[in-house]
């Protein structure tokens, strides 16, 4: 899952990129309003994690404008300002959910996976396919009653692929919301991951696979009987 993190603070935004980088998501970070947005309008992303207090633009102006674009990314607001007036006039502009500064780092990842849940539906907790489930908040993947031990990237691979059943993701997808862009599509590491995941899942007795499809990419979906 690809994150924007826009917030002016250096040290909180190393902070929270390297964090929510260990779990599995790939982050854009940057530090002021006008960055941010043009972010938001040339890239796609899962979530955005929203500071207030932006040099700039200000991080409602850059709401107002992502919504006045049609960009329905849901925005988590980050902010010091924890009055109620804030608040409303937060959600009113557009955000979908609001944090105050300082938080726990635990609850910001809960938050951004009930965002999640509500762009893609399921469960805030997990994905149930077949005998797939995945536990999203845990890192967590069963097969069966059988524990699957995925790096972070395999199991943001699969989480992926498995939110978007059926559906064929192409290379560029997997590149910008699970990778690091260019470097991957310029080299064989998507098709190698896919290749060692599709392997993981035959060999635990999946009932889901992974099907390439010939010069377009891939999909999850129920094995054949």
């Amino acid at each position: 899952m690809r994150i924007l993190l826009v917030e002016d603070s250096p040290r909180l935004r190393d902070t929270l990129t390297r964090g929510l980088k260990k779990l599995g998501f790939q982050v854009d970070a940057c530090g002021d309003g006008h960055s941010g947005l043009d972010f938001v309008l040339v890239h796609e992303f899962d979530v955005v994690i929203l500071d207030l207090m932006l040099p700039g633009c200000s991080g409602m102006e850059v709401l107002r404008l992502m919504r006045a674009r049609h960009v329905q990314i849901p925005v988590l607001i980050l902010t010091a300002m924890a009055d109620v007036d804030h608040r409303v006039e937060g959600l009113d502009a557009g955000a979908d959910d609001y944090l105050v500064k300082p938080f726990a780092f635990p609850e910001l990842v809960a938050r951004i996976h009930v965002l999640l849940r509500r762009k893609y539906g399921g469960t805030a907790n997990d994905t149930l396919i077949g005998n797939l489930r995945i536990y999203a908040k845990l890192g967590r993947v069963f097969i069966g009653k059988q524990s699957v031990d995925l790096q972070p990237k395999a199991f943001s691979l699969l989480d992926y692929l498995a939110r978007r059943q059926d559906a064929i993701v192409t290379r560029t997808d997997i590149s910008e919301h699970v990778y690091d862009h260019a470097a991957d599509l310029q080299s064989n590491a998507i098709d190698t991951a896919v290749s060692r995941l599709r392997r993981t899942l035959r060999e635990a007795g999946a009932t889901v696979e992974i099907q390439a499809i010939p010069r377009r990419g891939y999909r999850l979906v129920l094995s054949r009987p």
